[in-house]
């Protein structure tokens, strides 16, 4: 069932290095315009960028005193995240997991 109230899918197919300007463009507007919960299920191509990318949208909703969360993780993104000792900062909510 389709949610029509407010979209909070991300339209990014990807977060690359080649993107991630405009990805993290994307999502600064996102923030701005009220959205702060992100679902990544679009994105299929991701690399070390992607991870910048989501710290810096973390980064800028903390300053606007927001609590953003990522949801849906490709699983690629969730093992980056890891490597990078990051995904407490990507979903705080994921502690619990451990």
């Amino acid at each position: 069932m389709p949610d029509t109230t407010v979209s909070n899918q991300l339209s990014l197919k990807s977060l690359t290095v080649a993107n991630a300007t405009e990805a993290l463009a994307h999502g600064l507007a996102a923030l701005r315009a009220g959205q702060t919960v992100f679902d990544l299920s679009q994105v299929e191509a991701v690399d070390s960028a992607a991870v910048s990318v989501m710290l810096a949208w973390q980064r800028a909703a903390a300053q606007s005193g927001i609590k953003l969360e990522l949801r849906n993780l490709p699983e690629q993104l969730q093992s980056l995240t890891k490597l990078y000792g990051v995904c407490t900062l990507v979903s705080p909510a994921d502690l619990h997991h451990h």
